[in-house]
């Protein structure tokens, strides 16, 4: 009887620590488990970037919006093919449509640009134009070049090639520009010419 009552009480304690001991064993062997798997996928972080086009897109539009859900920034595209090695996008007959905080509009175009994968910076290679409708601050302003740059945060756009800028009904010509479009103020430089129009 003493053994009996000894056995009892020895199983009564032990299942007081059963989940315990359970959860240690189970544990135990998810440890052993995962350190004695196999790598599934090996990632090579030597390995280059591929050079060529990951993916590409036909007759497409991407458009960003601020915090209010209106849109900024919408570019659009008859081809893109983006380059993960350098993260670019490469457009074929871009448009670009801006708008800063204050209302101010851009309208840009080219035969083909480069856009950076945040979108920040747009570059228009070709038959580049941008023009900055009239408002109250400021007319219509038209630039013209092979190569423009617009910075979409800074809303500036950049040129080191030759341009021409169209400003109402004066035209003036310069080696390079630095154009904000937010103020209307132009810096250029090198060989800078002008053609002011007569007021009536």
């Amino acid at each position: 009887m003493k053994v009996i009552s000894l056995f009892r009480r020895f199983l009564d304690r032990l299942s007081l620590y059963l989940p315990l001991i359970l959860m240690g064993f189970l544990a135990l062997a998810s440890w052993w488990l995962v350190r004695s798997m196999p790598v599934m996928v090996r990632i090579d972080e030597n390995k280059p970037l591929r050079k060529d086009p990951d993916y590409r897109l036909e007759n497409f539009s991407v458009k960003s919006f601020d915090t209010t859900g209106r849109m900024t920034r919408e570019v659009l595209g008859d081809k893109g093919r983006h380059f993960p090695d350098v993260d670019d996008m490469h457009i074929d007959n871009v448009r670009v449509y801006s708008e800063s905080d204050t209302g101010v509009k851009i309208y840009a175009q080219a035969q083909t640009g480069i856009a950076t994968g945040d979108g920040e910076r747009v570059t228009l290679i070709g038959n580049a134009q941008a023009i900055r409708p009239a408002d109250a601050q400021s007319p219509r302003t038209e630039l013209r070049g092979e190569r423009l740059v617009a910075l979409a945060k800074e809303n500036r756009l950049l040129s080191s090639d030759p341009v021409e800028i169209t400003r109402d009904k004066d035209v003036f010509t310069a080696l390079t520009l630095n154009f904000n479009s937010k103020s209307g103020i132009y810096l250029l430089e090198g060989r800078v010419r002008g053609m002011l129009a007569a007021k009536p």
